[in-house]
Formats: C-alpha cells, structure tokens, sequence
C-alpha cells in the first residue's frame, strides 16, 4: 500500500537529511585528519629543518630543500583537496585532482632520489659511518614502496571516491613516516602514533558503516608488515644490502 502523500514527502527529507548530516560528518572528520597528519609532520620536522629553515640556518645541498618543499607541497594538497571537495567544490577538485597525479608522481620520483642522497651527503661529511648509511635506506625504501602502492592505487580507483580518498590517506601516512621516526620514541609509541590516522579511519568506518572499509584494512595490513623493517636497520644481512644499492654512489 502507497503512503500518503505527505507522509512519503516527510519520509524522503528526513532521508535527504540524513544523507547530509552524514556527508557533513565524513567531509569533517577527514579535514581533522588533514590536520593532524600536517601537525605530525610539522612537529617531527621542527626541530631539525622547518625552524632551522626560519631561522636560515639550514644549511644543506639543493637536491633536499626540493624534496623538502615537493613533501610540504604534498600536505598541503591533501588539505586543498579535502577542503574543496567538503565545500562542494567537486569540478575544481577534479582538475585540481588531474594536477595532483603529476604531483604525486613528483613526490616519488623525489622520495626515490632523497632515499639515496641522504645517506651519500651524510657519509660525504663524515656524519654517519658506511654501517649507518647504508641501514637507513631501508626505511625511505619502505616509505616509497608504501606511498607507491598506495598513491598508484588511489589513481587507478579515482573515480571511486569511497576507495580514493582513503588510498590517499594511507599514501600520506606512509610519507609520515618519516616524520614520526624523528620524535625519538620508543618502537611501540612510534608504531601507536604513526598508525594513529589509520585506526582514528577504521574507527569512522564502523561508526559510520557499521565495519571497516575493505580498504582502509588492507592499508593496515600493508603499513603492520612494513613496520618492522625498523628492526633491521642494524642487522647484517640488510647492511650488506644496502652497502650494494649505495656501491654506484659513492
């Protein structure tokens, strides 16, 4: 049996706003996100470039001050793009999104130079020994794979907005990284706050949707097996590999 005329009006604004109200929460919490993942980076950061950089007193070769400014650049596209896409915004989001691909593309190729250029400039100063160098690489390795997976991923389902913004989430956490490894905390502090965006998600997720996006949980898995490459930045096994992915560079 049909309802009533008014009854069926009543029941599809209360369903309109329900949407709203819902969409209005999702645009919200993913600003918030934003904020905190520039917070992260900014803190982790300050101490050892951005206020030094203030200051003048950064003083470091070129091929640096671009990656430096490419990732800060990173940030605030994602902001840019979250704030234009909550204010309605969605055909200026789209081009500005057609530039962000070129963009992330970008911030790999950088992230892929400055992986190896860090440790080459640090040993060309005698800052770090050839043990030092050549473990680091495998955390800006891991960084890159992850931010590659999960950035070339977000491109191929950029139509699908439910999947693409969350695999642009997880790329800019795995960029964060870095900025959490220069807090100096303890390995369990250091996984809880670096992964902290990712369960704050899965949280929304099943607030709002009753479980866990299907993709928010696969960016988790990958970020947990990729975290414990911290452990092998001392071990011999991995020195000697990257000894030999340092060999053409020094």
């Amino acid at each position: 049996m049909a309802l009533p005329g008014n009854v069926a009006s009543d029941a599809r604004a209360l369903l309109r706003d329900q949407v709203i109200a819902a969409q209005r929460r999702s645009h919200q919490f993913y600003l918030g996100l934003a904020l905190s993942l520039i917070a992260t980076v900014v803190t982790g950061f300050w101490p050892t470039y951005f206020s030094t950089l203030l200051s003048g007193g950064v003083a470091r070769p070129l091929v640096m001050h671009v990656h430096g400014a490419i990732f800060t650049g990173w940030m605030a596209l994602l902001f840019l793009q979250i704030a234009l896409a909550a204010t309605g915004r969605v055909r200026t989001h789209r081009r500005v999104g057609t530039f962000g691909i070129w963009y992330g593309a970008a911030v790999f190729v950088m992230g892929v130079i400055a992986t190896f250029a860090a440790p080459v400039i640090h040993l060309q100063r005698a800052e770090w020994t050839m043990e030092q160098a050549a473990g680091f690489l495998i955390l800006p390795i891991g960084d890159m794979i992850l931010f590659g997976g999960f950035f070339g991923a977000a491109v191929r389902f950029r139509n699908k907005p439910d999947v693409h913004k969350r695999l642009i989430i997880a790329a800019t956490v795995a960029l964060a990284f870095a900025a959490v490894a220069r807090m100096n905390f303890s390995l369990p502090a250091f996984f809880v706050l670096w992964m902290a965006p990712m369960a704050a998600l899965a949280a929304f997720d099943f607030v709002s949707a009753g479980r866990v996006h299907k993709v928010t949980a696969i960016c988790i898995a990958a970020m947990v097996i990729g975290f414990p490459r911290v452990l092998l930045v001392e071990h011999p096994a991995w020195i000697a590999v990257g000894r030999a992915l340092l060999g053409p560079f020094i």
